[in-house]
């Protein structure tokens, strides 16, 4: 579990085929090198989990005191986005018993992607719309938590249309600061994870 607070960024460095010499890579998973110079890894094992762009990965492998591996398979990268080229990335680790809550229980486990439509200065701080697909929308509500590239964020309207589903947030400065999050434009293709509550809620009024 996380909590959508993003510990720092880092840097996919590299990228390499699991299907090393198969005549379609299309099909492989891939493993990724992270630079997280800025991360503490100093209680960070083989086996342990840590969100990137939202998404919970295993640590593989741990070259030095700044870098980890992670494997990633290819229904990960068909159903995410920023873990298949090298560039900045969100890092959080797993949460670990006690430790304060300051976004809501995330899982890592990413439901689907949005599209950002607008992410631009308002006031003092910033506005991010994002249309959804449009069965996220009974997952949505005023004041709601929804992450978005493994952010936790607090949703401020939710219009629901006839073939989507379309939410803003706002952010202060800090938090564009610190984040992927001040890379966006529209048009780009977000991770997205609907609140654990909210799902399980859906599905026991779902139920007969």
């Amino acid at each position: 579990m996380f909590t959508g607070i993003v510990a720092t960024t880092g840097e996919i460095e590299s990228i390499t085929p699991l299907a090393q010499g198969q005549d379609d890579a299309s099909y492989s998973g891939v493993r990724l090198l992270i630079n997280a110079v800025d991360l503490n890894m100093s209680d960070v094992g083989l086996g342990d989990s840590i969100a990137i762009q939202g998404a919970c990965m295993t640590v593989t492998s741990l070259p030095d005191s700044s870098h980890f591996t992670v494997d990633v398979s290819r229904e990960s990268l068909n159903k995410t986005v920023g873990l298949d080229k090298p560039g900045a990335v969100n890092l959080e680790k797993s949460l670990r018993m006690g430790d304060q809550i300051g976004g809501h229980l995330v899982s890592g486990h990413v439901d689907g992607l949005g599209q950002v439509k607008r992410f631009e200065p308002v006031g003092e701080s910033w506005e991010l719309v994002v249309t959804a697909p449009k069965d996220f929308g009974m997952f949505l509500a005023y004041k709601g938590s929804i992450t978005v590239n493994g952010v936790s964020l607090t949703v401020n309207q939710v219009t629901d249309m006839p073939e989507a589903t379309e939410f803003s947030i706002n952010l202060i400065p800090h938090t564009v600061e610190v984040t992927t999050l001040k890379h966006l434009k529209a048009e780009d293709a977000v991770n997205l994870e609907v609140d654990t509550i909210a799902r399980y809620v859906q599905r026991m009024m779902a139920f007969k």
